[in-house]
């Protein structure tokens, strides 16, 4: 890069800081304008005027919308209104469409990208403690999340065909893959919840590139399927997957490892999946040999088949651990909202889901930060108690830039429990309001009660 160049690009970036730094309302910016993103970041920025709502503020706005209790727009504009008056700003107004207008002109590559390299650089410099036997261990699951029911979102996400038209939700499936060290969410997938090639294991495929020899997927028994394991171990990846139902498992056969662990060679599938092209299904290899152990009272199938280096203890207490990703999308789901997504189209949905992505790989890079600190585990740390902890932060007007080591220090001293083996049961002890359940559409009802009055009116 020649002089010129080097200045140019010191000059962009020196610009990009100084606005992050404007004030403590992008303080969510100020995190992804260090050292190791100011690049990734700067490319990213499309060309914009400035105004009330500049790509790093809208962004910034939008990433801390997503943490708060009330995410409306009204909302984040207040806070915005407030944040400048308390600057010494000029007053602007609290009208939410043009902060609207400014989320609409984020291009999706800005948090999509930013997301998928927050946590790269999460996982890559985890420290080796952090790590299951010095290997990156990607733990992948599946959920749905739901959204407004309008005519946009239902055209690409389509309701379940069990509901009646005008009652129920577009429904998205969505698969995640997450670090186990770090926690860090590292690629995403979405799709309608039904229709040809919606399933899970559709939408996995398009994230193994991810997936670098020597590492690790550990999944459940959804994923335990001939071709995604032939696909991975090809690549040099190696998986840790609960036995699939129907598969039945037969510890007589196979070359025995030890009781109830064995070798065991499995057969190509006779029937090639629809997705598959022919002479993509006879580059597979006609077997593939495995190892199958039973430990409490689950059969175990992985790719790590020297029971010398990885005993069938390691490969149980391993296996325990896939209960993480449960726990990461109760995080998503629950903690930062990511359930029901909130936009009108599906444009802005998707854009929405990695807006939430990348702002809770902020509060994994807090969180990572701090356990290094204290030089304990990230896993130890509560997540929750994070996201309470850094938004009450920002509303005092104080830097995670500036006051880092009293923050980290707060964020290391919530420890979650210690519970191996927990079981819960699905279910909820307070009842609900004895409303009936809405059956026709909203329209339609408000013309019943305008015409013959509530129910409890005619009785």
């Amino acid at each position: 890069m020649d002089r010129n160049a080097r200045n140019a690009l010191h000059q962009r970036q020196t610009h990009i800081g100084r606005q992050a730094r404007a004030t403590q309302a992008v303080e969510f910016f100020n995190v992804l304008t260090s050292p190791g993103l100011i690049q990734t970041t700067e490319a990213l920025l499309p060309e914009h005027r400035e105004r009330l709502y500049p790509p790093t503020v809208a962004l910034s706005m939008f990433m801390r919308q997503v943490l708060e209790a009330d995410g409306s727009c009204q909302k984040a504009v207040n806070g915005w209104a407030a944040q400048r008056a308390a600057d010494g700003l000029t007053p602007c107004s609290v009208r939410t469409g043009g902060y609207c207008r400014a989320r609409q002109r984020l291009p999706l590559e800005m948090p999509s990208t930013l997301a998928r390299e927050t946590g790269r650089l999460l996982s890559e410099r985890a420290p080796a403690q952090w790590l299951w036997r010095g290997r990156s261990v990607k733990l992948v699951d599946g959920t749905g999340i739901s959204m407004p029911d309008t005519p946009h979102n239902q055209a690409c996400y389509p309701q379940p065909n069990t509901q009646a038209p005008g009652v129920g939700f577009p429904l998205a499936r969505l698969v995640l893959v997450i670090c186990l060290a770090s926690g860090a969410a590292l690629d995403a997938a979405i799709g309608p919840h039904s229709g040809k090639g919606s399933g899970e294991l559709g939408l996995v495929r398009g994230l193994l590139e991810g997936f670098c020899p020597g590492d690790v997927m550990l999944a459940d028994a959804l994923y335990c399927n001939y071709f995604l394991i032939a696909t991975l171990l090809g690549a040099g990846v190696d998986v840790l997957f609960e036995q699939n139902g129907s598969r039945i498992t037969d510890f007589r056969r196979g070359q025995s490892l030890g009781t109830r662990d064995h070798l065991v060679r499995w057969s190509k599938p006779a029937t090639r999946p629809q997705w598959m092209t022919p002479e993509h299904y006879a580059c597979f290899p006609d077997e593939l040999t495995v190892r199958e152990v039973k430990v409490a009272h689950r059969v175990l199938v992985t790719t790590m088949v020297n029971h010398r280096k990885v005993s069938r203890d390691d490969l149980s207490a391993l296996s325990a651990r896939r209960w993480n990703v449960e726990l990461d999308l109760r995080n998503l789901k629950t903690t930062t909202g990511m359930d029901v997504l909130s936009c009108q189209t599906p444009q802005m949905n998707e854009k929405q889901l990695w807006v939430h992505l990348l702002a809770y790989n902020v509060i994994r890079l807090l969180m990572a930060q701090a356990a290094s600190n204290a030089g304990v585990d990230p896993r130890e740390l509560s997540f929750k108690h994070t996201v309470q902890l850094w938004t009450e932060w920002l509303s005092r007007g104080m830097s995670a830039t500036k006051d880092c080591g009293r923050l980290f220090t707060l964020i290391a001293q919530c420890r979650v429990g210690h519970r191996p083996g927990r079981i819960e049961p699905r279910m909820r002890k307070r009842r609900p309001k004895p409303f009936p359940w809405l059956k026709v559409p909203r329209a339609k009802a408000r013309r019943k009660i305008e015409k013959h009055g509530h129910a409890w009116e005619t009785k």
